[in-house]
This record gives structure tokens, C-alpha cells and sequence, in this order.
């Protein structure tokens, strides 16, 4: 019985290669990453609705390093997918079977599968795309595309009969029609929303993250983890001769504070209401070496505030932007407004 790893995200298409394989009589496992801009969640319920084991590699740190600055560029937003698949191949090939006598126990598997159709996003899924990714990922000919195998070159798993090349499938474009197809064929009961599970295919995140790369190039994971919670403001540092950017982010909600909290780090300050319900405010500044302590700052919140007037835009001591956080702080407390309120200070230790 031949044995395939198939990397499954969760979305339809990965599933329906891997059934595709399971009618073969293929024994299939699925392959799933964890990394700052998606997860394993939808993998874990996809597995469990077929019934395959699921191996999970949580490769965060050296996906971001290739996010920074990907070999094949990005698509529309800052998805870079050849590169993401490369890599994702890269771990996979891990576990494929090499004549050696020093396998070793995980290195079982005849061929890597994934849910790739020709055609679907025409940068990253066209012919020459398809290739690249399975060259740069050093797999070569052991990757299968079972979806659209009848319309690209013979495998080796199928030159080897592994396979059975006319049990494979021929699907080309964006027209899902044969895929809904077969998700009645194989009574597959849920799946996730296709194009639904990366952060960097969303604009306004990714507008974020070019940002943070532009302002802090050495930025790490837990800076990216600051993007997906609340409103994202930079500021000026005044009299920095390196242009120092700082970072601030205001939670929206009790989840957004929470987070903030949780990745707050040493040398961060947060801003809170002392008194009252509202935001928590993050600031993080790259080597912060500004003289500042837990305070208590009184202040006068307006009704009405125009931005505008706060001069954002502007160089500010870092004392100069504690007091405008504060005061957005308590501005961003609707029930605060027009009242006196005690802001609470703390320096992360």
C-alpha cells in the first residue's frame, strides 16, 4: 500500500486530494504548520472528518524570516505562496522514503500531495509556478497534484504504479463546480472557506506588516503578533538621529486588551483607565532607554476630539506621546468623555 503525506490546510481543495488518494487504497496522513499569519485549527477538524492522522510543524520563526523577504516576491497583497509552498514542501520531503539504510522511522512516505489546482491563482498556480515550487522545495517529481494530475507532467509515484494517473482528476481554473461535485461524492459535511485562512493575503493586515518591515526590519514574531489586535498608530520619536519609529496599539475590545497584555513585553508600557472600563494601550519602542516610571497621570478627556488637532504625524519626546496616548486612551472610553479621569501607567519589567 503506498503511504502519502498531503498537506492539509483545512480548505476544500486539500481534502479532496486527499480522498482522491484514499480511493486508491492510498493510506494517507495529513501535514499541517503553524505560523504567525495561520493556523491549525481547520487542519485538526479537515483530519478528523476524514479520518486520517495529522502531523502538525509549527515553523513560525523561519516562515517570517522568508516573509520578509521571499525569493519569488508576493501576489496581490504580502502573500508570498510560491515561497510558502516551497518551504512547506521543504519540511514535508522530510519524511519521504530515500533508499538509505538509516530511514529512520518518519521517513515512510512515497510521495508528498497537495491541493494545487492548475490555474486557480494564476501567479502561483500556473504551470511554471507549480514546477518552481516543487524544484525549490528539492521534491522534484514526488509531489502530486491529484486535482489537476491529468493536465501536468507524470509523477514518479505514477511511472512507479504507486498511482493510477487515470484515477487522478483534471481540474483547471476557478470554476469550483467540480469540486462541489465531489464534495457530494465523498459526503464531505464541512469545510473551510477557500482563500479564508492567511493574514497576508488581507490588505489591511498587510498594509500593517509593510509597516513594521519598513520601520523595524529586525522586528520578531511577537512584534507581528501586536498587528492582529486593535488600532495600529506610529509614531515620531524627536531628536533621534536614527528616525525612531514607536509602536502603539489601542485594544478595541476586552480579547484585544487581554492579548495585549499577554504579549506585552520588557520595556513596553501600558496604558490603562484606573477607574474605569476601556482600552489598554500598548507603546513599544525598539531599545527603549527613555527615563519613565509607573505614574498615575490625571487627565481632562474632551467630548469631541479631533485627531487632527493631536498632530500624530509630528516628532514627540516619548514623554510628549505618553500624555497623547493617554489621553486617546480615555477618549477611546466613550463613557470617559468629558469627564477627569486617573490614567495608570506601568513599565513592563
Amino acid at each position: 500500500m503506498a503511504k502519502a503525506l498531503v498537506l492539509l490546510s483545512g480548505g476544500l481543495d486539500s481534502m479532496l486530494s486527499a480522498r482522491v488518494l484514499m480511493e486508491q487504497g492510498v493510506k494517507v496522513t495529513g501535514l499541517t504548520f503553524t505560523s504567525h499569519f495561520f493556523g491549525a485549527a481547520k487542519a485538526r477538524k479537515a483530519a478528523e472528518q476524514l479520518g486520517i492522522e495529522l502531523k502538525e510543524v509549527d515553523f513560525k520563526k523561519e516562515h517570517l524570516q522568508m516573509v520578509k523577504n521571499p525569493k519569488y516576491g508576493y501576489g496581490k497583497n504580502m502573500n508570498p505562496c510560491i515561497d510558502c509552498h516551497s518551504l512547506m514542501l521543504r519540511y514535508a520531503k522530510k519524511y519521504l522514503a530515500q533508499p538509505s539504510p538509516c530511514q529512520g522511522e518518519e521517513k515512510v512516505y512515497d510521495l508528498i500531495a497537495t491541493g494545487e489546482i492548475l490555474g486557480q491563482r494564476p501567479m502561483s498556480q500556473n504551470k511554471e509556478a507549480l514546477k518552481t515550487v516543487a524544484d525549490y522545495s528539492g521534491i522534484g517529481d514526488r509531489v502530486v497534484r491529484p486535482l489537476s494530475a491529468k493536465l501536468l507532467e507524470e509523477t514518479a509515484p505514477e511511472k512507479e504504479g504507486l498511482l493510477i494517473r487515470g484515477k487522478l482528476l483534471g481540474i483547471s481554473g476557478r470554476n469550483r463546480k467540480k469540486q462541489i461535485e465531489l464534495v457530494k461524492k465523498f459526503k464531505i459535511k464541512e469545510y473551510a472557506s477557500p482563500g479564508g485562512g492567511c493574514l497576508l493575503t488581507d490588505p489591511a493586515f498587510s498594509e500593517r506588516l509593510i509597516n513594521l518591515f519598513d520601520y523595524w526590519p529586525d522586528c520578531a514574531g511577537n512584534d507581528v503578533e501586536l498587528l492582529k489586535y486593535g488600532r495600529v498608530i506610529w509614531l515620531k520619536l524627536k531628536k533621534s538621529r536614527d528616525n525612531v519609529k514607536v509602536l502603539v496599539v489601542i485594544g478595541r475590545n476586552k480579547e484585544d486588551n487581554e492579548m495585549l497584555e499577554k504579549l506585552a513585553r520588557k520595556g513596553d508600557v501600558l496604558i490603562e483607565l484606573k477607574n474605569e472600563m476601556g482600552p489598554t494601550t500598548l507603546v513599544r519602542m525598539l531599545n527603549n532607554k527613555s527615563r519613565i516610571e509607573n505614574d498615575i497621570l490625571e487627565i481632562d478627556i474632551p467630548k469631541e476630539l479631533k485627531k487632527s488637532e493631536m498632530k500624530l504625524g509630528d516628532e514627540k519626546s516619548f514623554k510628549e506621546i505618553i500624555n497623547v496616548l493617554a489621553l486617546l486612551t480615555g477618549y477611546y472610553a466613550a463613557k470617559a468623555r468629558g469627564k477627569k479621569v486617573n490614567v495608570q501607567l506601568e513599565i513592563k519589567n
